[in-house]
């Protein structure tokens, strides 16, 4: 009886213990490989995360779109079906509008500008803009700024653009802006973009650096201008459902696990930016270094008015002019 009694106190003792050391693992998507960008954020903040909650938690990865492109990722976050991903903002501006001013070509100076900006106020309260649609932004990661290429020619001026079909992130800022230069815009979900280059389907795309290595564009791709035309950002975003489990201690975990993900990110960016155009070379693609930007946004100057109208001139001059 007495030992009845005493394994009825194990199991009892062992039924209050478990919970509080149960792992639970939460799913985390990303639509490049592993060696690239986001994968220096989502390694990091996997190990962070685990580190921090003594293993209460656990981050699974998946890379290449393994879990879908990343519309089908912001989707799946919102829905509560996904838990975490690192998303451009290409997509985003279809569930919280306010972000696509960011998207506008030209907007920032250069990384030091760009990083300031979102880590500064403006950044942080465009962050507030996704909690009511069921999406929590734990922090602004980056992408870089973008850089085109083709299969047909190489692109000097903005003339040269005229007629190219490049896929276009799904981002009707993007769209319209490449439409001002003559190019047909064909947007179209990372995860397809490869074999579309291969077999002819667009002639080019526009990508950072980053971007550009790690997909092995040059495997498919002839000539790169270093247009850096757009800045973009990038998020990691996790589902209000599994953020709303969380005690308010592991919160304040995940947010610092997110900054040593965009810590990881941005050195990963700025070791790329100083090797990708040798590199890229020496595997074959003729590379136009000097661009003259001005010619550019000359050409973007009716557009400029239209977005000035949209997103109110001001708040445009805010971010142009942040220090």
């Amino acid at each position: 009886m007495r030992l009845t009694r005493l394994a009825a106190g194990l199991a009892l003792g062992a039924a209050i213990i478990l919970p509080a050391f149960a792992q639970q693992t939460l799913k985390m998507n990303i639509s490049v490989a592993q060696n690239s960008h986001y994968g220096a954020a989502v390694d990091t903040f996997a190990k962070e995360i685990e580190k921090r909650t003594n293993g209460r938690y656990k981050i699974q990865n998946f890379y290449s779109g393994a879990l879908g492109a990343e519309r089908e990722s912001i989707e799946a976050v919102q829905l509560g079906t996904l838990d975490l991903t690192v998303t451009s903002t290409g997509p985003v501006p279809n569930f919280v509008p306010e972000v696509a001013i960011l998207d506008i070509p030209f907007l920032f100076r250069d990384y030091a500008h760009a990083r300031a900006v979102l880590d500064g106020p403006i950044g942080q309260d465009l962050l507030q803009k996704f909690p009511p649609k069921n999406i929590i932004a734990l922090a602004w990661a980056e992408n870089g700024f973008r850089n085109m290429t083709n299969n047909k020619h190489p692109v000097n001026t903005p003339a040269d653009l005229k007629g190219l079909k490049m896929r276009t992130m799904e981002n009707p800022v993007h769209i319209q802006a490449y439409k001002a230069f003559g190019i047909i815009p064909t947007p179209m979900a990372f995860t397809e973009l490869f074999t579309a280059l291969q077999q002819g389907t667009v002639d080019g795309q526009e990508n950072p650096l980053s971007v550009i290595s790690a997909a092995k564009f040059d495997q498919v791709q002839k000539y790169l201008t270093l247009t850096g035309h757009v800045y973009s950002p990038a998020l990691i975003l996790m589902s209000k459902a599994a953020w709303d489990k969380l005690s308010a201690d592991d919160k304040q975990i995940f947010l610092a696990a997110a900054k040593e993900g965009v810590k990881a990110n941005r050195a990963r960016i700025d070791d790329d930016e100083r090797k990708a155009v040798g590199d890229l070379q020496s595997k074959g693609m003729q590379v136009v270094t000097t661009v003259d930007k001005a010619k550019f946004q000359e050409v973007l100057g009716p557009t400029f008015v239209e977005f000035g109208k949209k997103f109110g001139q001001a708040n445009i001059d805010k971010i142009r002019n942040y220090k």
